[in-house]
């Protein structure tokens, strides 16, 4: 059993709930009817693991009945103790298995989902309440904050879940059509806002607004291959209770360049066991049959009873199409047509064999279970079996406009075998079906947007012949870790190289020489002067780019300790050409942004920065340093280190400027509420006066001694502007400062 992959397929996990009250199922039913999402305190037990005081409320739509000992269940591990989680996960969402009497459906497309796009894991949970078996239940990852970090290195983003407030099987729902207007406020019934800021509402809208009405600019707003990968996979497994079929069930979240990405949610139907969809050839709902042929473009070739701009509005541009109909052939190709979904079926039934056997309390019985792969199994309506559903609409998938004469890409080739930082390289391929275009799509880092080049077949870009079915094209300048793919159409099909783009790709990793990126400060004992997005003072070391390239953390390590050059790696953070990262040393890797396992000793130490194969890009020693400065280079990125006032994700300025600590009054922090602190660098003792700006005394003079900290208490202060003055045998400093509670 796997212990660090929660949500491993080859695991059962056992979850024990033990609630304080008797009524406990009474409550959670008056909770969900409320509809306030208000929870029940409860005791939970994880595979042995014990959380108290978790938060406990019944989810769902039509998977909820206050007549059903086995509901499902949503579990917030930090209800009360806030940071309470079982491996890194806070909500635990359990699923019933209503509507499923093969048990694999919500699992196996998650499973396949993976593979083409940010997607939920999913495995199965023996669920017990004080100790009562209530059954087996499918435990799906939560779409949350851990979730988007792992996916787009970002969690605080606009991020939205597409489930209106109440489903209206004639009206349009989630749907991302502009009609609920100009209003705000007319989209709240129909999406959820995930994200904390208000503001986002409007990041909603403005989406909404383009991908209705500019459909020119759709890829601004929009990762169109997410768009197209999820409605490929909604079409393949026939999961209309989706976008594709009620306008539901799904999640945006806009990523750092503000395009929104959809997710997937809520696969429990899938293949085929929800058979309503508001589109034209099937508006009243379709049978078993009819799913097996269902046209994956009918949105686009007929007309929608509602809108659904999401898929019309995308795939109406020819060459989306062609991706779209691709990402089909891939997805039946490498899971259906091969059979390999059959196997996988049989795997996991294997696996929750025993445990579908004990569920008493399951909606089908055990010989469903077994039957419901291959065969239909009824009862209030008739759920297909998966592979006599999927054996005929793979055939019929296969056989769609564009299936003939589709180009192959081939023989890729890079023209530097051995390349650094900067370099150019050439891409060739052998293109085959005359394409009518070849594009070549790169980016520098993971988390930045593909950029395509035409690839050309004319002789003059590193291609051979002109003619010669060779096609290439050049990277201007390869970044340290430089992804690619290849999309060749002719017209009537489109191929992608590797079939997965853009969600797989093929990678180019680069060597950095030494001092292309350079730690530029060092602030190991920050008390007061920068907090972290969380607001709490942290060590922190200040990454620098010296080079003319854009570069990626991809494959490099941080570490304090020469003998282990690998301690921590650092996670995909582009920084452009002189240009700063920031990497707080707190240990606390769960917080958003660079957060590292290194902890930066406040006497002094070495920090050494280094590529995967070991070889050294930065080497440093910093001494032991006050709360007030850091210590940095000047010039910056190349000079010698200095003690100076710290300039956070700042070049390090002109000794001229005033930035170095040396024969400096140093006031902090500015502003001030409660108390503020007084550093001098020099070598003599002084007195240090309070003034208002009106030049009354607000203290009393104080003693101030050569190289140390002198606080005064100001919780006292009114607010506004005062002047410290400083008074020395040889010198006299003044300093204006904001007091502020």
């Amino acid at each position: 059993m796997s212990q660090s992959d929660f949500y491993a397929i080859d695991s059962v996990r056992e979850i024990r709930l033990y609630f304080f009250q008797s009524n406990w199922d009474e409550i959670l039913d008056s909770l969900y009817v409320v509809g306030e999402r208000e929870r029940l305190a409860a005791n939970v037990v994880v595979d042995g693991n014990s959380y108290l005081n978790a938060g406990v409320r019944y989810k769902g739509f039509s998977s909820y009945s206050e007549n059903r000992i086995k509901n499902p269940l949503n579990i917030d591990l930090d209800f009360i103790d806030n940071g309470q989680n079982h491996l890194g996960h806070k909500k635990l969402k359990l699923s019933n298995v209503i509507q499923d009497p093969s048990f694999v459906r919500e699992a196996l497309s998650y499973e396949v989902a993976r593979k083409y796009m940010p997607a939920s894991r999913a495995n199965f949970a023996n669920v017990y309440i004080n100790d009562t078996l209530i059954g087996l239940y499918t435990n799906v990852e939560a779409v949350d904050e851990l979730f988007l970090e792992n996916h787009f290195g970002t969690s605080d983003n606009a991020f939205f879940k597409g489930n209106p407030e109440s489903l209206d099987l004639n009206g349009e729902n989630s749907n991302l059509s502009d009609s609920p207007g100009p209003m705000i406020d007319g989209y709240f019934p129909f999406y959820k806002l995930k994200s904390d800021n208000e503001e986002d509402w409007f990041a909603l809208q403005e989406f909404i607004d383009t991908l209705n009405n500019s459909t020119d600019n759709i890829s601004e707003v929009l990762n169109v291959d997410r768009a197209l990968w999820m409605h490929a996979l909604n079409y393949t497994m026939i999961n209309f209770d989706s976008y594709v079929g009620y306008a539901q069930n799904y999640y945006l979240y806009q990523d750092r360049h503000g395009r929104f990405n959809p997710l997937l949610w809520d696969l429990n139907m899938s293949f085929a066991s929800y058979r309503l969809t508001d589109a034209s050839d099937h508006w009243d709902g379709f049978t078993i049959e009819e799913a097996k042929y269902i046209d994956p473009l009918q949105h686009l070739n007929s007309f929608s009873v509602q809108p659904r701009p999401l898929i019309r509005n995308v795939i109406s541009d020819v060459t989306k199409k062609r991706m779209y109909l691709a990402h089909i052939r891939t997805i039946v190709e490498e899971n259906f047509d091969n059979q390999d979904y059959m196997s996988r079926c049989a795997q996991i039934q294997t696996k929750i064999d025993a445990s579908v056997l004990a569920d008493t309390n399951k909606f089908y019985s055990y010989s469903d279970f077994t039957a419901n792969l291959t065969s239909t199994v009824s009862d209030l309506v008739d759920y297909p079996g998966i592979s006599e559903l999927m054996d005929d609409r793979s055939v019929y998938l296969l056989g769609l406009e564009g299936s003939l004469n589709i180009p192959d890409v081939s023989n890729i080739s890079e023209s530097v075998l051995n390349p650094i930082v900067g370099d150019s390289i050439w891409i060739t391929a052998d293109v085959s079906s005359l394409p009518s275009s070849v594009h070549l799509n790169y980016r520098l880092s993971e988390n930045d947007v593909f950029t395509a080049l035409n690839m050309m077949d004319d002789g003059l870009h590193n291609d051979g012949l002109a003619a010669d079915g060779v096609f290439g094209a050049i990277i201007p300048s390869l970044s340290n870790h430089t992804d690619y793919y290849i999309y060749a159409e002719n017209d009537s099909a489109g191929r992608f190289s590797p079939a997965r783009a853009a969600f797989e790709f093929y990678s180019i990793d680069s060597r950095l020489r030494f001092n292309d990126l350079v730690v530029n400060e060092v602030m190991s004992n920050n008390q007061a002067l920068q907090a972290d997005q969380d607001g709490e003072f942290e060590s922190w070391i200040e990454i620098y780019n010296t080079t003319d390239y854009t570069l990626s953390t991809t494959g490099l390590y941080l570490s304090n300790d020469s003998s282990d050059l690998f301690q921590w790696q650092i996670p995909d953070t582009t920084i452009l050409p002189g240009d700063y990262a920031i990497i707080w040393c707190d240990q606390d890797v769960t917080q958003y942004g660079l957060h590292s396992t290194l902890y930066l000793d406040k006497l002094g130490d070495s920090l050494f920065l280094s590529n995967t194969d070991g070889t050294l890009i930065e080497a440093m020693y910093y001494p032991e340093m006050e709360q007030t400065s850091s210590i940095g280079r000047f010039p910056n990125g190349s000079g010698d280190f200095t003690e100076m006032r710290p300039t956070f994700h700042e070049k390090n300025t002109d000794p001229a400027d005033g930035n170095y600590l040396t024969e400096q009054l140093f006031v902090y922090p500015n502003p001030a509420n409660n108390s503020i602190n007084v550093r001098y660098n020099g070598l003599e003792d002084g007195v240090i006066y309070f003034y208002s700006l009106d030049g009354r005394s607000i203290v009393a003079q104080a003693s101030i001694n050569a190289e140390s900290v002198l606080t005064i208490n100001t919780s006292s202060f009114e607010d506004g502007f005062y002047m410290v003055k400083t008074v020395f045998e040889n010198a006299q400093l003044t300093q204006k400062i904001v007091i502020t509670h």
